[in-house]
């Protein structure tokens, strides 16, 4: 096994002392011009990278962001979003040779323990949060701790960290806006995650918009699950074999929005002859499934970019604040429709 270049090995191909060699990568007088470039061409040729350890060590930077991710395993493998998302968080850290370290644990306490041990071991610089949650201790220990971090998916209001969000409220008023205008008036959203902050900010906007148009909580609802595909489907199951079922159904993802039309498809309802169906994110799966669904369009790799910018700007001494990412479109297609007259 071929072993890692020390500044040893770049001394003697230099024709240098080593603390030579010491002087020139760390930016530190004491070696002539000529003779730092010389070492820098000889280090870069031997494929030599300073050892993180030792920097951290010393008080330099680690070189690394983490990301840590508490949510069921099996439901990431099935959602695009976080893959969307890490792509453009990547866009922006790899242009920085900035590294990504990246854990799936598996509730909130194991990662708060993470981010404990991450920062006595000095592994990371900083951090991004996803995720909030309606009442989330991540916030006060990150802030207790010194570790700086930006919060994704945030309300956008002031707090210890910064944040990126995304304006749900407004997103799911569009939703109501297309669906009403149709003429439905019970309508089920199929919300992810109870406890996280965006399900809490779907469902209250939905409740409000409901109110507003003269329709009740026996008309206009939201029902919890974990965001699977699984799930998805056995709500819709159980919704459509209700006296009174919906005539339109939301779900928080493309996952579960493609599910449910499987099970309405079983259960000999078509899409949208008698159920509309709009997914929250838009992804490949919308635009091939039959019928392409009716879908909510945002830049979630965009969305990406923006967090680790931020968080860039906040280990170079930036004070905190809050950026809007760009405000979903809803993209009408052949998945939702007029409730039939009977309904």
């Amino acid at each position: 096994m071929a072993r890692r270049p020390t500044i040893k090995d770049i001394a003697r191909r230099a024709g240098v002392s080593e603390s030579a060699v010491s002087f020139a990568l760390n930016d530190r007088p004491g070696v002539s011009r000529d003779t730092r470039a010389r070492i820098r061409r000889v280090a870069e040729e031997l494929g030599w990278q300073p050892n993180s350890a030792a920097r951290a060590l010393s008080g330099e930077r680690s070189g690394a962001v983490g990301l840590v991710l508490a949510r069921p395993a099996q439901t990431l493998g099935v959602e695009s979003f976080f893959l969307q998302l890490v792509s453009g968080i990547q866009e922006v850290l790899s242009a920085g040779r900035i590294a990504l370290l990246f854990q799936v644990v598996d509730g909130i306490d194991a990662e708060c323990a993470v981010y404990r041990r991450w920062w006595a071991e000095r592994r990371v610089d900083g951090v991004l949060v996803v995720d909030p949650r309606t009442d989330d201790p991540r916030p006060e220990l990150l802030a207790q701790l010194g570790l700086p971090a930006v919060m994704i998916g945030g309300t956008g209001g002031t707090g210890p960290l910064s944040s990126v969000w995304a304006d749900d409220a407004r997103a799911m008023a569009r939703v109501l806006d297309h669906l009403y205008g149709l003429g439905h008036r019970r309508i089920t959203h199929i919300a992810g995650l109870p406890g996280l902050a965006h399900t809490a900010r779907r469902i209250d906007s939905l409740r409000t918009e409901a109110a507003a148009r003269g329709l009740g909580p026996d008309q206009v609802r939201s029902v919890v699950t974990d965001y699977s595909d699984a799930e998805g489907a056995a709500a819709t199951r159980r919704i459509l074999a209700e006296p009174e079922p919906p005539t339109a159904l939301v779900y928080d993802n493309d996952v579960m929005a493609v599910a449910g039309i499987a099970v309405a498809a079983e259960l000999g309802l078509p899409v949208p002859g008698r159920i509309s169906v709009v997914a929250w994110d838009d992804s490949a799966l919308c635009r091939v499934t039959h019928p392409r669904l009716t879908a909510l369009v945002r830049d979630t790799a965009g969305f990406g970019r923006l967090a680790a910018e931020e968080l860039v700007a906040v280990l170079a001494g930036g004070p905190p604040r809050a950026r809007e990412g760009e405000q979903p479109r809803l993209e009408p297609r052949e998945s939702t429709a007029r409730p039939p007259a009977a309904y």
